[in-house]
């Protein structure tokens, strides 16, 4: 067994990232850090390190137990790496749940279209009463 693998396909045979060009697209854009330092794809990281991958608006931390440069199943997870991710974290993820745009209740935001059309139907000229001033204005118009 390796004892040490290239950062972008551990994390990607880790099933942090769902592809291996994500996975080094996070490593370029500076969100995946060994020591509070950004590292590249093609960094080795061996047994025993900790791996920091942000996630907006949580930044992960992982263990690495196992080097492996092949995809596992999801049941295999927990022997690939064990998740040391401070608390306060997903404290962090919590507040940004219920700030509003994940899980939004039915009926807030943006109306629906159905929502718009009864709208509509609702505010049309004739619940007013304008109906009978335009003929008015129409008469206003012939006498010019």
């Amino acid at each position: 067994m390796n004892e040490q693998a290239r950062i972008d396909k551990w994390l990607w045979a880790a099933r942090i990232f769902k592809t291996r060009s994500i996975a080094a697209d996070a490593c370029k854009n500076g969100r995946v850090t060994k020591n509070g330092v950004n590292i590249k794809p093609s960094h080795i990281i061996k047994i025993g390190e900790v791996v920091s991958v942000k996630k907006p608006p949580v930044t992960y931390s992982f263990k690495v137990l196992k080097a492996i440069e092949n995809r596992v199943g999801a049941k295999l997870v927990p022997e690939v790496y064990e998740n040391v991710t401070d608390p306060k974290q997903y404290e962090l993820l919590e507040m940004s749940r219920i700030s509003g745009f994940v899980d939004r209740a039915r009926g807030t935001g943006r109306p629906t279209k159905k929502d718009r059309r009864a709208m509509d139907a609702f505010v049309e000229p004739a619940m007013f009463g304008f109906e009978e001033f335009e003929d008015d204005f129409d008469d206003l118009d012939s006498e010019e």
